[in-house]
């Protein structure tokens, strides 16, 4: 374990995969998440079996991995571990149905909080309450496996009924690869909290809008679509890749000294404290329950706020020109496949 961070962070050296070799895992769900838990822990020595609808699409995807496939009472009845990565919105409905074979001494994990943090899922006396949240995708999840990489993860423990939650849930993390990277501590509020944040303010909803705002401004100023489109969207992911690869200081490093005055002296005026303050508000939202309330009414009834805002955003024409924009680089596709 790694001492130099505010946080303990695990490694190798700190878990034992063979914790849980003499345990069945259930991968509840087999999409991003599922496919890449599922086959890592195999390839790791894992008894795993996969739970998914009679009707899921994605059975015949997990029996062609060579993985035992069942649905998820089936699956969750025999697990010792059962993995919950089926979607928030669904997983209450699920755990209902897998509760009556999760017998004390079992253990319900989870990717992200959400329904535990917000009383959505209560699990039974006994049973130990775990999460483990690889920090990137599936599909990269399982290629660094495959290619003896990492990928750091969360690891976080809501209850220790058995006195092992945590050594076992390292173990898991070992198998999946994450202790190769690193697997930083936290709890399921800490997680849930700050991701919640995360994606409202500014990785989803904060950079959404002001990539749009910034594109507003400029047609609306007289110029062309196409150049506000390369100039607000397209560099983004340009700028984004130097601070993903060195932090901020890196990308002031690469920048012009035109580039950097300019984002020094202007960027404080744009997101002043007016927007601090409207941020303030939605971490409190997060943090006394209010957003979560919203969406779990938001999904009861039927979406409408929800499929109001995507559309709009679908019919914006920034969507239209960068369609257009990006067809002209189709090239580097099929220079990138030969």
């Amino acid at each position: 374990m790694t001492d130099e961070f505010t946080t303990p962070i695990y490694n190798d050296d700190d878990a034992d995969v063979a914790q849980i070799t003499d345990k069945t895992v259930a991968v509840l769900g087999y999409g991003s998440q599922g496919h890449a838990h599922a086959q890592n822990l195999a390839d790791s020595g894992i008894d795993v079996i996969v739970g998914l609808r009679e009707s899921s699409s994605s059975r015949s995807a997990a029996e062609a991995d060579g993985l035992r496939v069942d649905t998820p009472d089936v699956a969750a009845a025999e697990a010792d571990i059962i993995s919950v990565l089926v979607p928030d919105t669904i997983q209450p409905a699920v755990y209902e149905a897998i509760a009556p074979g999760i017998e004390p001494g079992d253990t319900l994990q989870f990717a992200h909080g959400f329904n535990i943090h917000y009383n959505q899922i209560n699990p039974k006396a006994g049973v130990d309450v775990t999460m483990i949240a690889p920090k990137t995708p599936g599909h990269l999840l399982r290629r660094n496996y495959t290619n003896d990489e990492g990928t750091p993860a969360l690891l976080a423990v809501e209850r220790d009924a058995t006195g092992e939650a945590h050594a076992e849930a390292l173990a898991y993390a070992k198998a999946l690869g994450c202790t190769r990277a690193g697997v930083v501590e936290t709890t399921f509020q800490e997680e849930t909290e700050t991701d919640l944040f995360g994606e409202q303010a500014v990785l989803c909803g904060g950079i959404v809008e002001l990539i749009v705002a910034g594109y507003e401004t400029l047609v609306d100023g007289g110029y062309s679509q196409e150049m506000a489109y390369f100039e607000c969207l397209n560099e983004m992911k340009l700028i984004i890749d130097l601070m993903y690869e060195g932090g901020t200081m890196a990308m002031w490093n690469s920048v012009s000294d035109t580039a950097e005055f300019g984002g020094l002296t202007v960027g404080p005026e744009i997101i002043d404290e007016g927007v601090r303050e409207n941020m303030e508000e939605a971490l409190a939202d997060v943090q006394d329950g209010t957003f979560a309330r919203d969406w779990i009414l938001e999904n009861q009834a039927g979406r409408p706020e929800y499929a109001q805002r995507r559309a709009a955003m679908q019919n914006h024409d920034i969507e239209d020109v960068g369609a257009r924009l990006r067809a002209l680089f189709s090239w580097a596709d099929d220079a990138g496949a030969q």
